[in-house]
């Protein structure tokens, strides 16, 4: 009788938690990446005591191809094409009250995000540490612009950070 009573709860436990299972679920986003400003920090260097920043960027992508090896360099992905790059961080200064896009370019290759061979839509969090000072720059205030690549090229939405202003340095 004892046995059957076992049998029986753990069978019950063991409906429920398939059932539970197979309502689950899963997130679909566009096959286009989409990002979204999360947050930017600003930190001293311990040792050499400069300013940098961490620009946090939230992103979602519908099958997940996002990030590049770094063997990844033929064609579209070659040094010095536009591809290159799959997180795009470009500088903009304001200059006497207007926006100036700077010759300093942030942009970087981010490697892959979930295994080449699986296709899943994703989500997260990029952080991209960026240095504040600029000896060529008197400018004080700047603003980031990113977009994301995917590796069929979809490229998502283009994002602006708040302003932020850069931290004093003493000489």
């Amino acid at each position: 009788m004892m046995t059957k009573v076992r049998l029986f709860l753990f069978m019950s436990v063991l409906t429920v938690i398939l059932f539970a299972g197979s309502c689950r679920k899963f997130e679909e986003y566009p096959l286009e990446p989409e990002i979204a400003f999360q947050d930017f920090g600003v930190f001293i260097d311990s040792v050499s005591g400069e300013p940098y920043g961490v620009l946090a960027v939230s992103y979602m992508d519908g099958d997940g191809d996002i990030g590049l090896e770094q063997h990844d360099t033929l064609p579209p992905y070659q040094p010095g094409g536009e591809f290159y790059y799959n997180l795009i961080v470009l500088l903009f200064e304001q200059q006497y009250g207007e926006m100036i896009e700077s010759q300093a370019d942030f942009s970087a290759r981010i490697p892959p995000l979930i295994p080449k061979d699986e296709t899943r839509s994703i989500k997260g969090v990029i952080e991209q540490i960026i240095p504040l000072h600029d000896p060529n720059s008197t400018f004080d205030t700047i603003q980031f612009q990113v977009q994301l690549i995917d590796r069929a090229l979809n490229k998502s939405n283009i994002l602006l950070t708040p302003l932020i202003i850069r931290p004093d340095i003493e000489p």
